[in-house]
């Protein structure tokens, strides 16, 4: 089988031939005009560095984060502290003394510091170019709205909104201000997905027809970012919503077209409280405008983020695909299995995607995630829950509506 990347088995055949050249090198490179080796320091060209450095600190687009729970703590402002054009600059939060801690830890001034009941106060913040909105899903229309009305580019995690009217209330604010909206699908960024999406592109897996995609996680009640998630009022619903959403936008996004019909399943255990208003597994089968079929599946008790694309020459595995760190690529056919590796770790995902739309406000270019998509998705999830709710296919419009009659 020939695999057209480098794999772990070359990479490291390639590591030790590499290892003894650079070695060969560095002696050299230390080595005078006269061959001995300098006793005191050398002054020595600018090097070419493998990727630019950051930005000054002023040239860097400025950032207020939106909600400091675990995923903002933990992931957001670590990468905006890790990006090349961005930085944190401003925290809103509910909870002021813990806004005071975080902004103490992440280098943000405390006359930063905002409520969000004193959003509007950004107008008057020039260092602040983009607001992140990092909260709980009913939240992010309005406090997307909040954001646009201080004349702030927003930057809004996934799901866009609980429902189409939400999202296209963001849209429409969005260009009343005159203003950029992202979706945070930081997949889009992650170099695993990246290099399966190059490959199919490119026609290495040859022709797919088949896609499948399986995100579960458990469902902790004793944490309080779970327990909010077991509100349909402010989830806007179960494993589907929050990380089945990944299955359904990166398939689309890897076959580079939307459903045209669909059909779903979904099961909510009686004797289960966490599940009481929401669902716990949701499945659901994908047919194509091409003829291509996919299913997804996902669920909130088990641990797996599994995409497989089923090409006749290669099937290509992400597993995981989607989580924070340590996603991995895995091309085989009958005879032959073998990992892709990356250049960049999967921590690149998020720098990736914020610099993306730093660049995008401060250039003016188009985003990849656009809030259009947000809108589709959202769209597509609604279809999805009417269909496991009628037992039936449902044929979709292009938009993602129900065709009816």
């Amino acid at each position: 089988m020939h695999i057209p990347s480098k794999t772990r088995r070359l990479f490291l055949a390639g590591g030790a031939v590499g290892l003894g050249a650079v070695i060969t090198a560095g002696r050299a490179a230390a080595q005078g005009g006269g061959g001995e080796i300098p006793t005191s320091p050398v002054g020595r060209p600018e090097p070419k560095l493998e990727e630019e450095p950051p930005l000054p600190l002023d040239r860097r687009v400025g950032w207020a984060v939106v909600g400091l729970g675990d995923y903002a703590q933990g992931y957001v402002l670590p990468a905006l502290a890790r990006s090349r054009r961005s930085r944190a600059v401003a925290l809103v939060s509910g909870n002021a003394d813990k806004a005071k801690a975080v902004a103490a830890r992440f280098g943000v001034g405390e006359n930063a510091l905002y409520g969000y009941d004193t959003m509007g106060r950004l107008a008057e913040n020039d260092a602040v170019g983009v607001v992140y909105i990092v909260t709980a899903n009913a939240t992010h229309a309005d406090l997307t709205v909040k954001a646009f009305e201080a004349g702030k580019h927003v930057f809004c995690e996934k799901p866009m909104a609980n429902s189409p009217a939400e999202c296209q209330r963001m849209i429409d604010a969005a260009k009343a201000a005159g203003r950029k909206l992202m979706i945070a699908y930081r997949a889009h960024w992650e170099p695993h997905n990246l290099r399966a999406k190059e490959m199919l592109d490119a026609g290495e897996l040859g022709t797919v027809w088949f896609a499948s995609s399986d995100h579960h996680r458990p469902l902790d009640s004793a944490l309080p970012r779970d327990r909010w998630r077991m509100q349909r009022s402010v989830a806007g619903g179960g494993s589907l919503v929050d990380i089945g959403i990944y299955s359904l936008n990166g398939l689309q996004w890897f076959l580079g077209e939307s459903p045209s019909a669909v059909a779903a399943t979904m099961h909510a255990p009686p004797d289960d409280p966490r599940f009481a208003e929401i669902e716990n597994v949701f499945t659901a089968e994908l047919a194509f405008p091409s003829g291509r079929r996919a299913t997804i599946s996902s669920g909130y008790t088990a641990s797996k983020k599994r995409i497989d694309l089923w090409g006749d020459r290669l099937v290509a595995t992400l597993d995981p695909a989607t989580a924070y760190q340590g996603n991995r690529l895995v091309v085989a056919n009958a005879t032959k299995s073998e990992e892709v590796l990356t250049k960049e770790t999967s921590a690149a995902q998020f720098t990736g995607e914020i610099d993306h739309f730093s660049q995008a406000v401060s250039e003016g270019t188009a985003v990849r995630t656009p809030g259009e998509m947000g809108l589709r998705d959202v769209r597509l999830i609604e279809a999805l829950y009417r269909a496991a709710r009628e037992r039936r296919w449902l044929d979709l419009n292009p938009d993602m509506t129900v065709l009816e009659g």
